[in-house]
């Protein structure tokens, strides 16, 4: 969603260098250099006003986390709510968290291969008509670019409140043979799942009573045995 531009956006993301990476290309394959430790990262494409992203950090701070965004205003909110969690949380600023400006469409260009070990998908633009199909975040040309950079133990966990967004996510993994597993075409029926952080549209979306839909797909080869171990047990 494109929010009415900040007065002075950019000029603030620029100054926050510890923070908001503008160009993620110049990092790529550094990333765990930039945070400056060796801790999984884990990516949000599409985040949004950043309360995902955010409260994640907060809850995990042995992960490194990456929200990514290509609108100056929501990265600024973004920036706003991460620093705002922190300090009520940990009484600093944040360590495990970065905000990266970037159109995902790019994501092959900022992320090496093997560098990430889970990307969330929640409530991406389920761009309904079929003529749009290709700018869809689970089409499989999306997901083939996010399994380079993903590693042995990678993920992806997706979201949504779209029907048909969902089921065309289904297709595409099963195209791509991936295991899917804690599949939930109603996540809240019985309650608010307290163990998931939620989205800013998750919230406004359970209020109204509208089911979510929920999948988490194991990619690397690790995370496919894992996922199969699971299911005998």
């Amino acid at each position: 969603m494109r929010l009415r531009g900040k007065k002075g956006a950019l000029e603030i993301l620029q100054a926050q260098p510890e923070l908001v990476v503008l160009d993620g290309a110049l990092h790529q394959g550094k990333w765990q250099q930039l945070f400056g430790n060796d801790q999984p990262i884990y990516v949000e494409l599409g985040m949004g006003k950043g309360r995902f992203i955010a409260e994640m950090s907060v809850r995990y701070p042995h992960i490194n986390f990456i929200g990514v965004d290509m609108y100056d205003e929501l990265i600024y909110r973004a920036s706003e709510k991460g620093k705002e969690l922190h300090l009520e949380q940990h009484n600093a600023a944040p360590a495990n968290l970065l905000l990266l400006r970037a159109n995902i469409e790019s994501i092959e260009t900022i992320f090496a291969a093997n560098e990430l070990e889970r990307i969330y998908l929640n409530f991406s633009d389920p761009w309904p008509k079929a003529k749009h199909a290709r700018r869809r975040l689970t089409h499989p040309n999306f997901l083939n670019k996010y399994k380079e950079s993903l590693n042995d133990r990678g993920e992806i966990h997706f979201k949504t409140d779209s029907r048909s967004l969902f089921e065309f996510s289904l297709n595409s993994f099963a195209q791509l043979e991936w295991k899917l597993g804690n599949i939930a075409l109603d996540l809240h029926k019985d309650g608010p799942r307290e163990d998931l952080v939620f989205t800013e549209y998750e919230s406004k979306f359970m209020e109204q009573g509208m089911p979510i839909y929920r999948l988490e797909a194991a990619v690397g080869e690790q995370a496919i045995r894992k996922f199969r171990e699971t299911i005998q047990v």
